[in-house]
This record gives structure tokens, C-alpha cells and sequence, in this order.
């Protein structure tokens, strides 16, 4: 039986608006200073991490998915795509103003297997950051007259941030990162993304991005309307859990340790990113160091973990 987390390699991509601070944030080895994505736990085809522990040392956790779905708590028979994807952002300027799909229009459309619903853990933000979310018109006809004539700062709808700050972004709804946030992503296996507005900004070739406005006129939810999620904040032992949402595709907690605290696995697999700290996880009499920066997934075959140590966990269910 499978004893131990599965550790994960970031993939990395560089972004028109990346920068270089996951390197000194998280340790990361970055390409170049362009750097706008660490894919740190992800099974997706246009950047699957690679497991550097165990048994399954060299593969990737889409290998581990496709040949050993017992892990996972799934069937053999079973043909969907792995569900989830964390991802790590520096947002070194701002990134373009997007909308995704939801399910049924990524799959008759895309002919894709996820739409995308995500939500964002704020992990830095320089003073004034904000982000961009959702918009300001009524109707469709009203959404498509602003778009078409450009009216971007009367149509979007924009909110400050800080660090610690969570912002859950349903499939459908207009939204932007901006310069100057880093920040942990949980999302849909999806890279399906719709470009509205791109700030007529140029690659290094002179060349503008392409837009998808069809597309996002399509699939915007009309009028925006802020989600409410249900929060929760429970303490077990040393280790303070706050749940950040509960919702169809993912449930995502902030977890905060300064101790020891035994737990139990009761679901499928758990994701967990490091944010900040060190600690250990002891499992089956076995110890294995965590710093910040680090990734895994406990698969379902283990049943009781404990942890030690003073950090600051994301972790992320199904």
C-alpha cells in the first residue's frame, strides 16, 4: 500500500506579464524573469508536474492518474481527466482581462473535459493592487455595446487587495489579475481561457495578443453577481483550519500549524502547498521535511497523518 505524500516539480511558463519573484519567494529554479506561472500540482496536458518521490520517482502525476486511480479513490474504469490544478502567480504587470467556460460549453464547444472555475489565495500584494471582477453592465446588448466601443474602466468592476485575501472567481465571470499580486491559484483542469481586453500591449515580435470576443459575449454571466461562499474557521489540536470555500468543484482550506496535530484522510486525495514555514508530516512511522514551496498530495491510501511545525498550508479537495 502506498505509504507516503506524492511531491511534486513545478512547471513552469513564462507570461508576456511574468516576473521573477517566485524565485526568491519559493526558491524556484524560473526560466528567465518573465516567469508568470509555477503549475505546482497539476496532471494537464500542457504542463503536467513531475513526482520526485517514490515508487512513481519520474512520472507524472497524469501518469499516476491514468495507471493508478486506486490513489486517487477511483475506479480503473474510470476515463475522466484528473479535476484540479494549482497553480503559483506573479503578476509582474497586469494580466489580460479574461473570462472562462463552464462545463457544458468547454465540452461542445472546446471539446475539453473541464470549464474552468477557480479561486485565488493572495500571497503578496504591493500597496494599492487590485484585482479585476465581474462588471458593471445589465444586459447583453449593454455588455456588448461597452465591449465593442471599449469602454473598459466604465465596464469593469474593480477591488482592492492584500495579502490573505480569497477571491473565488465561478466560471462566466469577467476578471483580471493585476500588477503587483502573487498569488495561489486553485482551479478546473482547464487552460481555456477568453481574452476581452489586453491593453493593446505587444510581444517582443510588435504583435498583439489575440482577443476571444465572441466567445466571451457568449459564455459571461449577465448581470455579475457576487458570490457568497459560506467560510468556517475550526481548530483541532495545534493546527487552525479555516475553510475558504465549499463548492461543486473544489473545497479549499487555509490551514495554520504552530505544534503537532494528528489527522485523518476522510477523503479521495488531499493537495497541499507549503505558503510559508517549515514542518514535517510522519507518516506510517515515516518522516518527511516540508518547507515553504513545497507541493503533494496525500493519495487515499494513506489513513492518519501527523503533522509538526510552525507553517501555513493551502490544501484542496475534490
Amino acid at each position: 500500500m502506498y505509504q507516503e505524500p506524492i511531491f511534486l516539480k513545478p512547471v513552469f511558463q513564462e507570461r508576456i506579464w511574468g516576473g521573477d519573484k517566485l524565485k526568491p519567494l519559493f526558491q524556484y529554479d524560473i526560466p528567465s524573469n518573465q516567469t508568470g506561472e509555477a503549475w505546482v500540482i497539476s496532471a494537464h496536458p500542457n504542463g503536467p508536474s513531475e513526482i520526485v518521490n517514490g515508487p512513481l520517482s519520474g512520472q507524472t502525476l497524469a501518469d499516476a492518474w491514468n495507471n493508478h486511480r486506486e490513489l486517487f479513490n477511483k475506479d480503473s474504469n474510470n476515463n475522466e481527466a484528473y479535476p484540479l490544478l494549482v497553480k503559483i502567480l506573479d503578476a509582474n504587470d497586469n494580466l489580460s482581462v479574461q473570462v472562462h467556460p463552464d462545463d457544458t460549453y468547454a465540452r461542445e464547444v472546446e471539446k475539453q473535459p473541464y470549464g474552468k472555475t477557480e479561486c485565488w489565495y493572495v500571497l503578496q500584494a504591493e500597496p494599492e493592487a487590485e484585482l479585476i471582477l465581474g462588471h458593471h453592465a445589465k444586459t447583453k446588448e449593454e455588455l456588448t455595446k461597452m465591449m465593442d466601443e471599449g469602454k473598459w474602466d466604465q465596464l469593469l468592476r474593480r477591488i482592492p487587495v492584500t495579502a490573505g485575501d480569497f477571491v473565488y472567481v465561478p466560471s462566466g465571470t469577467i476578471h483580471a489579475i493585476g500588477k503587483g499580486i502573487v498569488l495561489l491559484e486553485t482551479q478546473q483542469s482547464s487552460d481555456i481561457t477568453y481574452r476581452v481586453y489586453d491593453y493593446e500591449r505587444v510581444d517582443n515580435n510588435g504583435n498583439t495578443r489575440e482577443l476571444h470576443l465572441d466567445k466571451a459575449k457568449q459564455v459571461t454571466n449577465i448581470p455579475h453577481q457576487t458570490p457568497v461562499i459560506d467560510q468556517k474557521q475550526t481548530q483541532k489540536e495545534n493546527l487552525q483550519m479555516k475553510r475558504l470555500v465549499q463548492e461543486k468543484y473544489f473545497t479549499v482550506y487555509h490551514w495554520k500549524i504552530n505544534g503537532e496535530v494528528t489527522q485523518q484522510l476522510d477523503v479521495d486525495f488531499l493537495q497541499c502547498s507549503i505558503i510559508s514555514g517549515t514542518a514535517e508530516i510522519e507518516i506510517d512511522e515515516k518522516t518527511y521535511a516540508l518547507k515553504k514551496g513545497d507541493n503533494f498530495i496525500l493519495p487515499h491510501s494513506i489513513s492518519t497523518y501527523r503533522l509538526i511545525g510552525d507553517a501555513e498550508f493551502i490544501v484542496s479537495h475534490t
